[in-house]
């Protein structure tokens, strides 16, 4: 069985940029995907200062090298919800592109590190040693 190299389960590491008075943010995306369908959370510093943390669910959806997907606040710091659109590299380990609510907009990008078999072998060799 070949594995989809886009399938988006696991861990990424984000960040987004914005603009009128929206700041630079970072987070991290725990998602998993089952027949195209995307859901997980996303956790990212609270730069209003309100708590350290704000938290997030993810809904959404992986046709070939696009992905579409609602990430909707908690309502502990923020309630609105954010609609993303990205395209996914080849390797899959980079998401490129952007998200919207209300009259807010920017751009993202979400990498994530992808181990083949041969490299963990090299790395358990090398810790042996």
């Amino acid at each position: 069985m070949t594995v989809d190299p886009r399938d988006l389960s696991g861990t990424w590491y984000g960040r987004y940029h914005g603009s009128d008075g929206v700041q630079t943010n970072s987070f991290i995306a725990l998602l998993s995907e089952t027949a195209g369908r995307v859901s997980g959370s996303i956790s990212e510093p609270d730069d209003l200062g309100m708590e350290a943390t704000r938290r997030a669910s993810v809904d959404g959806r992986r046709v070939a090298a696009q992905l579409a997907f609602v990430k909707q606040y908690d309502g502990a710091v923020l309630l609105h919800a954010v609609h993303y659109i990205g395209t996914i590299s080849d390797d899959g380990v980079e998401i490129r592109g952007s998200w919207s609510f209300d009259r807010y907009a920017g751009s993202f990008v979400m990498t994530r590190e992808r181990f083949t078999h041969d490299a963990l072998a090299a790395e358990e060799g090398e810790l042996v040693r």
